[in-house]
């Protein structure tokens, strides 16, 4: 089987950013999806639980409710291993381009009272929020884009080199 294009990224070197993680082709519409990476990967801790649930709500509702963004949202959730998001654009941007609008998103959270969503009729685990937790991990991301918004390297994905052999094979170095 083939390897999918996100466990291809060398995740011992990814260090917090917006990166293209694929672009695909949908009839004559191009849709891509973003990583947005909060933490790095296998050396700090994952995002709580609760606050990621809280993150993906606000985050959410301000995506689909920003005036210029809000038609090219297809999709925002976070990633199984709870280190960061993905968003799904309509569209192909370099992910310098939406950075202005991820950083807003982040920046959000500060002024957020509640959680939207979160009560029993609109979510599926209403109680496992945690928003001041939330507004940490949201306030420490923005401030990193912030200050690191002209590096290169928080746009870039860092790739695993692949050794194949002639018939194939691939080998992971350690």
């Amino acid at each position: 089987m083939d390897l999918i294009p996100s466990f291809s990224v060398d995740h011992t070197r990814i260090i917090p950013g917006i990166f293209t993680s694929r672009v695909d082709t949908l009839g004559d519409q191009k849709v891509t999806t973003y990583d947005v990476r909060v933490t790095r990967p296998n050396i700090e801790p994952a995002v709580d639980v609760a606050a990621m649930h809280s993150l993906e709500h606000i985050i959410a509702t301000y995506l689909r409710n920003d005036p210029d963004w809000k038609d090219q949202i297809i999709y925002w959730g976070p990633m199984g291993c709870l280190t960061g998001f993905y968003l799904i654009l309509k569209g192909n941007r370099a992910p310098k381009e939406i950075f202005d609008l991820i950083l807003r998103a982040f920046q959000s959270v500060a002024d957020a009272e509640d959680v939207p969503g979160a009560s029993p009729v609109n979510c599926g685990n209403y109680l496992m929020h945690n928003l001041g937790m939330a507004k940490w991990y949201a306030a420490r991301f923005a401030a990193y884009l912030a200050e690191n918004a002209d590096k290169p390297e928080i746009f870039e994905y860092p790739r695993s080199e692949r050794l194949v052999t002639e018939d194939g094979r691939h080998f992971f170095d350690s």
